[in-house]
């Protein structure tokens, strides 16, 4: 089966192999904990499977709050609590890594002339309106 962005509408179905009931705590002040727990079809727990736990929080940065979730890996809710803050705090990190890296490549990357906007129009010179390497000039096919 294809990836479910190229899926087409005759495609979808449930995966019924793979259900799982939702449940959610919090402290309403910093930590969630989605728990999913498996099912099967008629809503009976599915022993045969481990329940999934992942962390939630916000983080408030200069763009304004920043959704941060990890899953964490535990045999019970207790313990997931107790994983909770290493847990997110290995996913910012994480983040902060990937930010590091796109502004690494951006700062690396290659500005080619015919991609500079054009200079003051009619004053000639090396960067645009007349000649030299200046972009931003019509150009016809």
């Amino acid at each position: 089966m294809s990836s479910p962005e190229h899926m087409a509408l005759s495609e979808i179905a449930v995966d019924t192999k793979n259900l799982y009931r939702e449940e959610i705590y919090t402290d309403l002040k910093i930590a969630t904990m989605r728990v999913l727990i498996p099912v099967k079809t008629d809503g009976s727990l599915d022993t045969s499977r481990s329940p999934l736990y992942m962390g939630q929080t916000q983080l408030m940065s200069q763009a304004g709050p920043l959704p941060v979730s990890c899953p964490i890996e535990a045999s019970n809710l207790e313990e997931a609590l107790a994983k909770f803050p290493e847990a997110i705090q290995q996913a910012v990190e994480q983040l902060l890594d990937e930010v590091r890296e796109l502004q690494r490549r951006e700062s690396s990357r290659i500005v080619v002339p015919s991609m500079m906007p054009a200079g003051p129009p009619g004053r000639g010179g090396n960067f645009g309106g007349g000649g030299g390497f200046g972009g931003g000039g019509i150009i016809s096919s």
